[in-house]
């Protein structure tokens, strides 16, 4: 392939709205070195990650492997990517996970085939090819030349721009791929199984704040959305300066069933009516949900602050509630927190004792900013539900 060519794909590939974690072991080296030379990575390339030796796949994976060097190990690669790309992107950005594990030629002989295992994983695509190279036909450097023109043409389908050009593989040369498409269930399905870590529905129209980073999240049952949510988020997000505000719903429930899918599909409805953004996430906690949404702020109200810092939460330890408050802090997390009724008595975030080592990612939404006393359980019971 030629170098008009290649730059002419990688371009294709900045241009397009996707962003990518790619990580990659034994091959397609040259691949990383493509795409942050064209001008227009940042748009693309969010990490890439080379886990080469033993040890660090096994950490990478989180496990020890039938086969370092297999289909199944991409595919897992690739899933592995698709979740940290879900984190690090900006919101309602479509991601791309992509995994390389590859036996290519070495110092000493392989007793087995040359081959490498590729695999792309979007929101509702799972893509994986195997290639077994011809062996002694090419060096090492012309076989990770191979395997990285084949990675970016993956890349260029999985973020939907052409990429046609001769694959290089002779005819002798073995290729088997196999796709599979999710549907919005199955997406579903999968964030309440744990599989990914959450879908994003990007209802806000407002393009000003598409390339804010940070997130503004209401999190909620939202059983049903109300004024009162709407309010809030539109004062936190104003307090906060600038960031993409968003809602969040966790499917999973820390003390109750997960929601069913169909449960799931039927609040989301309430977003889209009002044009506001909402993330299906699998993650009741919020110290969880600071890892998922890293630099992120979270609107609560006061009762979930008196949570937050309750001993009792943590097993009775004010030392371990001081530990997973700062582990928030540390992800560049803070709560903005309007005051709530708490047991017939309004609170504000000033009446509560908060430790002074996390004092400071705590934000008060002051009063006159903000009180609205309606809740999703009043509407509910009002209506007789």
């Amino acid at each position: 392939m030629t170098d008009a060519c290649i730059r002419g794909v990688v371009e294709a590939i900045h241009a397009s709205p996707t962003q990518a974690v790619v990580y990659i072991a034994g091959g397609a080296s040259q691949a990383l070195g493509m795409l942050m030379s064209i001008p227009g990575a940042t748009n693309t390339v969010l990490e890439a990650v080379v886990p080469y030796s033993r040890m660090s796949m096994i950490q990478l994976l989180g496990q020890i492997p039938n086969q370092f060097c297999s289909q199944q190990t991409a595919v897992n690669m690739a899933l592995l990517a698709y979740n940290r790309a879900l984190k690090l992107s900006r919101p309602g950005a479509p991601v791309l996970g992509v995994g390389f594990t590859g036996a290519l030629a070495s110092t000493r002989p392989k007793l087995g085939d040359h081959r490498f295992h590729l695999s792309t994983r979007t929101s509702d695509r799972l893509w994986v090819s195997t290639v077994t190279l011809s062996k002694g036909l090419r060096t090492r450097e012309q076989e990770d030349k191979v395997s990285s023109h084949l990675l970016l043409k993956a890349m260029a389908s999985a973020c939907k721009v052409p990429a046609t050009f001769n694959s290089e593989l002779t005819d002798s040369e073995t290729v088997d791929e196999c796709e599979q498409q999710f549907s919005e269930d199955q997406e579903l399905e999968q964030i309440i199984n744990g599989e990914i870590c959450f879908k994003v529905y990007p209802f806000l129209n407002e393009t000003q704040v598409f390339n804010e980073e940070r997130k503004i999240i209401l999190s909620g049952s939202f059983n049903p959305l109300h004024d009162g949510h709407l309010k809030l988020l539109e004062v936190a997000t104003r307090i906060c300066g600038n960031g993409y505000p968003c809602f969040e719903l966790s499917a999973v429930n820390a003390d109750k069933p997960p929601l069913s899918v169909s449960q799931i599909k039927d609040r989301v409805k309430q977003f889209e009516k009002v044009g506001m953004t909402v993330i299906i996430s699998n993650q009741p906690y919020f110290y969880k949900k600071a890892e998922f949404f890293p630099g992120s702020a979270f609107v609560i109200g006061a009762d979930t602050a008196a949570r937050l810092i309750d001993p009792k939460y943590y097993d009775g330890d004010p030392g371990k509630m001081v530990e997973v408050l700062s582990g928030c802090k540390r992800t560049g997390c803070t709560f903005i927190v309007a005051g709530r009724n708490i047991d017939g008595v309004f609170k504000v975030l000033e009446d509560f004792n908060i430790p002074e080592v996390v004092r400071d990612i705590f934000v008060s939404i002051p009063v006159e900013e903000f009180r609205m006393d309606i809740s999703s359980t009043e509407i509910r019971k009002r209506s007789g539900l």
